[in-house]
């Protein structure tokens, strides 16, 4: 049988080189324009995948197109008695994709209607990242663009929310004096008063800025904009480890966690609109609990969770590499629905990085978590991030970095090029190092990745693994899109399926695969039959 070929338009969106891919795996790289008729998710994915729409007003942009939000039929985005239109982009990590989606049902519930076309609209909310400064720049530019069809008439306003928003509050005024509004991330609830002073063509109030609750905001109005079979759930908000790089607990405050019958009902509310995948998503998701409870209950949390009817897969994401103890371990090992797969980004492995880091953990109990995790968990896949070039990294503490990553073989790993935050204590440390400098340690470190990710690749070939299709490959009458237990969506590979005999395929599906060949990072494999596969890998 011959293997299934990409269609040619995919190669050049591909990374070939470890220094590419290095420099596309970055968190804060989506972009999602969020509209109706059919709702369109835009991203700069981590490895480029996705295909350039030429159909949009804004400049040209990577989109991955669902038919609609998966949470409510398109024709009832068309709201009875509408108050206005906008149009909605969406930047950032999975986490800030929630919070677009519950201003997306909030603006649905007090009645303005979703439209694809921003110069079609009355007004655009732009959802920021401010992580990084690659982040902002991109956040920056999108504001610029809307701000710009506002010069030009075509708008009447632009809202600003998000990390960008609460990082820099009336700053970004002073700066960008035509933004009509600024939402910071606790204010997310409130958009539609701001909206309504827009509509009505006043100004006396142009912020709302909250501070940091209790307890994590309930995303019970969110808009699914994700295909309709996965979906992120957020368990927790804020971050309690103050890493001396991260701006984060300043944008999104102390941690939070979300009470765990919202998560559970929230959970059983996806899964009866036909999400099969929940990705669990937090700035710390091992602190599940801790601020409840006064330990961590992320074991808990994942016992009833793995009970949650209609769900198939249970996807762990964001894990830091303290309290997890054998009993969480045991929960995942023997869950029903939990996948082997932990997302528990490391950023180093010398222990005078790690101090420099402040990230309280050394070499000795890393070597020892990861271990343990790989014992107790079969088929366990791991994906992490490292920081190249941390202000004070020597030669030496380079290279024990590489020789870690060779060593532990990480089936998933991107590294960040260390980025200078001036609100962030690192931004003081002695030892900056020039960018040529870590740009070529970041290369070494993806060159050793892309030998330990092909050779699990090759690993694959001849097994027979679960696979949640996605979308149909375009130019294609039978090949799919779709991810193993082994890819979260955007940040990792997939598998390109072809349909097997009389056994068409539909995005949603979960069909068994048999891997036949690899390209680059993807796996390339034949759908066995049309029957369900098993959750696990």
């Amino acid at each position: 049988m011959k293997n299934p070929v990409r269609p040619p338009s995919f190669y050049p969106l591909r990374p070939e080189k470890p220094s590419e891919i290095a420099s596309s795996e970055r968190r804060v790289s989506k972009f999602a324009l969020v509209a109706s008729k059919p709702i369109g998710i835009i991203f700069l994915g981590r490895l480029g995948r996705f295909i350039v729409s030429s159909s949009l007003c804004m400049r040209s942009l990577p989109i991955v197109d669902n038919q609609q939000a998966a949470s409510l039929p398109v024709e009832s985005l068309i709201a009875s008695g509408k108050r206005g239109t906008y149009a909605f982009i969406s930047l950032g990590c999975p986490k800030n994709l929630v919070d677009s989606e519950q201003m997306l049902g909030i603006l649905h519930q007090d009645g303005y209607q979703l439209v694809q076309d921003p110069e079609q609209s009355d007004f655009v909310v732009i959802n920021t990242c401010g992580f990084i400064d690659s982040a902002r720049k991109e956040s920056l530019q999108a504001i610029d663009q809307m701000l710009e069809l506002k010069r030009s008439g075509k708008i009447r306003g632009v809202v600003v929310t998000g990390c960008l928003a609460e990082r820099q509050h009336e700053k970004l005024l002073e700066v960008r004096p035509e933004i009509d509004g600024l939402v910071g991330v606790f204010g997310r609830d409130e958009i539609s008063h701001l909206v309504g002073r827009i509509m009505d063509g006043l100004d006396e109030q142009r912020t709302i800025f909250r501070p940091a609750p209790v307890r994590a905001l309930s995303d019970h109005l969110r808009l699914q904009v994700t295909p309709p079979h996965f979906a992120y759930l957020k368990i927790s908000e804020g971050c309690d480890r103050l890493c001396t790089f991260c701006a984060i607990p300043r944008m999104r405050g102390k941690h939070a966690s979300k009470p765990m019958d919202d998560v559970l009902v929230e959970a059983q509310r996806l899964a009866d609109r036909g999400v099969r995948e929940l990705i669990i998503v937090a700035q710390d998701t091992t602190y599940y609990g801790m601020d409840m409870f006064g330990e961590p209950r992320l074991r808990e949390l994942l016992e009833k969770l793995d009970e949650v009817e209609g769900i198939d897969w249970i996807r762990l994401m964001y894990f830091y590499p303290m309290y997890i103890n054998d009993a969480l371990i045991s929960t995942i090992a023997s869950a029903k629905r939990i996948l082997p797969y932990i997302d528990m980004p490391l950023q180093h492995i010398n222990n005078t990085m790690l101090k420099r880091m402040a990230r309280r953990v050394t070499r000795e109990s890393t070597y020892e978590q990861v271990s343990k995790l790989r014992e107790r968990i079969p088929n366990l896949v791991m994906r992490t991030t490292m920081i190249s070039g941390f202000p004070g990294e020597t030669d030496e503490q380079a290279d024990e970095l590489e020789a870690f990553v060779e060593e532990m073989h990480f089936e998933r790993l991107g590294v960040f090029t260390y980025s200078i935050e001036s609100d962030t204590p690192a931004a003081k440390l002695d030892g900056h190092l020039p960018e040529r400098v870590k740009k070529e340690r970041r290369n070494r470190l993806m060159a050793i990745q892309q030998a330990n990710a092909f050779a699990w690749c090759e690993r694959q070939i001849g097994k027979a693994l679960p696979v949640l299709i996605d979308k149909a490959v375009e130019g294609t009458d039978n090949v799919w899109l779709g991810r193993s237990y082994a890819d979260a969506p955007d940040v990792d590979a997939c598998v390109y399926v072809t349909e097997s005999p009389g056994s068409p395929l539909k995005a949603g599906d979960l069909i068994n695969c048999e891997i036949v060949s690899f390209k680059d990072y993807d796996l390339v494999g034949v759908a066995l039959e049309s029957t369900p596969a098993y959750a696990r890998g």
